[in-house]
């Protein structure tokens, strides 16, 4: 896949998402404000990895971007929620997000909180009642159990719970890389297996080298993140640098510097790149989502 058809990929899912989200929220909310505070944070805004990921998973299957279109807004739902309530004053108190003021900036907290609570049930809904489908039932509940458990106590609020436990305290690798896993890693993953499961797949080995790949960019995407808190610009990133070190978190690159984090990411990568050749399947978009969307340098 050359790189003008890799963009021109991205500008069609981001416009997907973009066009799903919106109708979603005019159609399922009544209050004005909370609609507001919900399109804020959700449209035009943000790299939408995880519903990209949906997308490309579900077309490596044979499956059509039509069925995908609410299981990739309901992943970007969970996504934007958890980022909402991430940056209120009780837990890392932040002020900007993709460029622009944070949430409760704008709206303030409590329209903030419920706004990202409405994401979290929208997200649901939208699964729950997939009309555009050629979904199995059995596969609909798959989904739906694999986004409920990875979005939730064993998934990425276990993972925020355990990053929040862990500020100010001296913590091993193997901690630094579960919260990893589950603050980030768990999402991701979620978002290639449904796409998957989207287009009927059941092959046992493809699902578990879909793991593989998923688990391996799913930690070196927020080890590129935490990195370019470290070193990066925010002008760049779109968001305040420095937090995670203002806040003593523990993470990867705060523990180990940024070259063997670079080093990581690296390794992290090409373990990705190596399950997907295993996939008798056109993969070209996942190998280039590694090297163009998480990279090491």
């Amino acid at each position: 896949m050359t790189e003008i058809v890799f963009n021109k990929t991205l500008v069609n899912y981001r416009n997907r998402i973009n066009h799903t989200l919106s109708e979603a929220i005019a159609s399922h909310v009544s209050s004005a404000t909370l609609a507001e505070a919900m399109r804020y944070s959700t449209i035009d805004c943000g790299k939408r990895l995880r519903p990209i990921l949906v997308y490309a998973a579900g077309e490596c299957f044979g499956q059509s971007l039509e069925t995908l279109d609410a299981i990739a807004a309901a992943i970007e739902c969970i996504h934007c929620y958890s980022l909402m309530h991430d940056d209120l004053p009780a837990m890392d108190d932040d002020n900007l997000r993709r460029n622009k003021p944070t949430s409760h900036i704008v709206f303030g907290e409590a329209i903030a909180i419920l706004a990202g609570d409405a994401l979290q049930a929208l997200a649901f809904e939208l699964l729950s009642a997939n009309k555009k489908t050629a979904i199995s039932p059995q596969n609909q509940l798959k989904i739906i159990e694999i986004l409920a458990k990875q979005a939730g106590a064993s998934g990425m609020v276990g993972g925020q719970t355990l990053d929040l436990l862990a500020e100010g305290k001296t913590i091993s690798s193997d901690a630094v890389i579960q919260i990893h896993t589950l603050k980030t890693g768990a999402l991701i993953k979620a978002g290639v297996i449904m796409g998957a499961l989207a287009a009927g797949c059941d092959n046992k080995l493809e699902l578990n080298t879909l793991d593989q790949f998923s688990s391996r960019i799913g930690l070196a995407f927020q080890l590129q993140d935490d990195l370019f808190d470290m070193i990066g610009n925010s002008k760049t990133i779109g968001k305040n640098t420095g937090q995670d070190s203002k806040h003593q978190k523990a993470t990867y690159p705060i523990l180990f510097g940024s070259n063997e984090t670079k080093n990581k990411i690296s390794v992290l990568l090409n373990e990705a790149l190596i399950a997907l050749k295993t996939l008798q399947r056109n993969t070209s978009f996942l190998k280039m989502v590694c090297q163009k969307m998480i990279i090491a340098d």
